[in-house]
């Protein structure tokens, strides 16, 4: 998308495309934030096959008693697809700051214009036109410039893990979807564990399969991926993985001190 403005102009302004971001002549703020509006979506609709695929299982085993199975949908190209993921890697990068760096000058230009005593006047170069910014109502500005913040920090893919220490227990793993919070995680030691095992459920008309923990002493399980649900050999791979490392191993243990 290319922004040519005829009227009112701003110090700055951004000229946005799916995958290019340039400094180019001036647009009024109203025009921005209707790129803004336009390119968080676009953003987000990049070609699937390059930044997001199916959920697939990766499995790392740094020691003999530990095994992370890491189910994700960030894609393993072959060489050629991820010569051009790296290649485009780098304007989306540019595109969402800019999207990001447009978003907080629109909020901070109408903050400064309504509290000029509290602006600091280095900060001044960094400023619209005041007029047009605040043209734009605040219940329209607000909530469009955080919507646009919100989408430029979301990640293009999911990642969950399941992290197996014979001897300890297990730690889950959930990605925050956004870059700005932390992941979530949970460690059930090996003596909380009572089993691990695979249950089905109905989902809209179709049936999924999902790995459970059952922990000592609390009413519900502990789903393991539960916001990717992988298809059924995925959860199949993990369970046996999961309960090698745990509990066969332990039996070998126990025949050899024999």
């Amino acid at each position: 998308m290319r922004l040519v403005d005829s009227g009112r102009a701003s110090p700055l302004t951004f000229d946005l495309s799916p995958f290019t971001l340039q400094i180019v002549a001036s647009v009024s703020p109203n025009q921005l934030l209707a790129a803004i509006a336009h390119a968080s979506t676009t953003t987000l609709s990049i070609p699937d096959m390059l930044f997001t695929t199916p959920p697939r299982l990766h499995i790392r085993r740094p020691s003999p008693t530990a095994a992370e199975f890491i189910v994700t949908t960030r894609p393993s190209p072959p060489a050629t697809l991820l010569s051009l993921r790296l290649l485009l890697r780098l304007p989306l990068l540019l595109l969402r700051f800019g999207l990001g760096l447009a978003a907080l000058l629109l909020l901070y230009t109408h903050w400064a214009a309504n509290f000029p005593d509290l602006a600091p006047p280095a900060l001044g170069f960094l400023l619209l036109d005041r007029h047009d910014v605040l043209a734009i109502p605040l219940p329209v500005l607000l909530p469009a410039a955080l919507a646009t913040l919100w989408l430029v920090c979301r990640r293009l893919y999911a990642q969950e893990s399941l992290l197996v220490l014979r001897g300890l227990g297990v730690q889950t793993t959930e990605q925050s979807p956004s870059y700005l919070a932390r992941s979530a995680t949970r460690f059930i030691p090996t003596e909380k564990i009572q089993d691990i095992f695979i249950n089905e459920a109905f989902r809209g008309f179709e049936v999924r399969y999902y790995l459970v923990v059952v922990v000592e002493g609390e009413p519900d399980v502990v789903v393991v991926f539960p916001g990717l649900l992988p298809p059924r050999h995925i959860v199949e791979a993990v369970w046996r993985g999961a309960r090698e490392c745990l509990y066969e191993g332990r039996a070998e243990d126990k025949g050899l001190s024999l």
